[in-house]
């Protein structure tokens, strides 16, 4: 049985997750890629991941990835998360796991439908509606779900979340249905209303991205090349963390384990598995730093981090599970970062680095605050703190 230690996964993360120099890339499709696709739900993290692991990075480079040449694009998919990924794998993250996340949300939907006496028979007035809107918007090009339900009077229709609770709301349908198309993968988000970290996005037809659509996969096909991809990105694991990412059920994921022909491995005293094919021993890598955002996708890539996070997990991830920015040191997540209102970068050691280390880190900031510009943005997710 191969046998990895805690030093070899931090170096195999550093190299194969492009934040060491010479690893870097030139393109956000390669990086999206590298990471099966990078956290969306936060806009800024999106540009700041990429940012991170690219070689010259520009935030015209990553929005002309994302609605110029279309190379990346955001789909919900593992975890009912929304991430950013290289179009060419979006018809298997659409059969791995969007598919299943489309199908919880359109029951759901449907439940609220008949909750609010909206039509005698749900499913043929949401698919007549969701006809209507899909046609709206490859009539439009590009519109925003006020600019569609304009076209679509159905979509102005109530609903009511969560009835009965002290977090009941209403809501027009609209902002359910149109979502439900994206990801069912039909329409996708465009750019956004505002500027790159805006989170109000015009909505396209998914054709802007796949002129020939969305390419059926067989749902067991997909799993495997999901699992493949995940493992040589983030393995070796243990199949808890698998599971968790993709939020399967073990069963399926140990049926695309099987299919990839996975080998049990040993990681520091814990059982694992990795790729065949990928066992062999990493090479060490230079001394690295790196201020990555909330959510990246490397914090985020697995369920258990304590072996390169150690116990700071409390100071870094809030009560949902959502990380906030970090600070990184060979391997190993040494502290937080923030910025102040006037834009400087601050960072919060959490252990000491050593006076090279600190140098490193001050020196990331300042390219960073030079990056970022005048934008000003606070994470949405994570815990926050205020710098001094």
């Amino acid at each position: 049985m191969r046998h990895f230690t805690t030093q070899e996964r931090r170096d195999r993360l550093a190299v194969r997750h492009h934040l060491v120099g010479p690893s870097k890339r030139t393109e956000v499709a390669d990086v999206a890629r590298a990471l099966v696709g990078l956290h969306g739900t936060d806009p800024a993290s999106i540009f700041l991941s990429a940012a991170a692991r690219m070689k010259r990075p520009t935030i015209e480079s990553i929005e002309d990835a994302l609605y110029e040449h279309r190379t990346v694009v955001r789909v919900l998919a593992m975890r009912r998360t929304l991430f950013v990924v290289p179009v060419d794998l979006v018809s298997m993250v659409q059969a791995a796991a969007s598919d299943a996340v489309a199908a919880n949300e359109r029951k759901r939907l449907l439940q609220w439908i008949d909750a609010a006496g909206i039509a005698s028979d749900s499913a043929n007035w949401l698919q007549t509606v969701s006809d209507k809107t899909l046609a709206v918007v490859r009539e439009l090009g590009s519109a925003t779900t006020t600019e569609i339900a304009a076209h679509v009077p159905e979509l102005r229709r109530k609903i009511v979340l969560a009835p009965n609770t002290k977090w009941g709301t209403e809501q027009s349908i609209g902002t359910r249905v149109v979502p439900l198309l994206g990801v069912e993968g039909r329409i996708a988000r465009g750019r956004p209303r505002g500027s790159w970290i805006s989170t109000q996005h015009r909505w396209e037809p998914i054709e802007h991205w796949l002129p020939g659509g969305l390419e059926r996969i067989d749902t067991d096909e997909a799993r495997a090349q999901l699992v493949s991809r995940w493992l040589r990105a983030f393995g070796p694991a243990p199949v808890s963390d698998l599971r968790w990412w993709t939020k399967w059920t073990l069963r399926a994921t140990r049926q695309a384990l099987g299919a990839v022909g996975a080998e049990e491995v040993d990681i520091a005293g814990v059982p694992g598995v990795a790729l065949a094919d990928d066992l062999e021993v990493s090479k060490p890598v230079e001394p690295w730093i790196a201020l990555l955002p909330s959510l990246d996708p490397t914090v985020m890539g697995w369920q258990e981090r304590t072996w390169f996070m150690g116990d700071h997990g409390r100071q870094l991830f809030d009560r949902a599970g959502n990380a906030g920015p970090t600070v990184w040191s060979d391997g190993r997540v040494v502290g937080a970062w923030a910025q102040r209102p006037d834009g400087d970068i601050v960072w919060r050691l959490f252990e000491d680095v050593g006076s090279g280390a600190k140098e490193a880190i001050a020196k990331e900031a300042t390219r960073l605050h030079d990056w970022i510009g005048a934008t000003r943005f606070t994470p949405r997710f994570g815990p926050r703190w205020t710098p001094e």
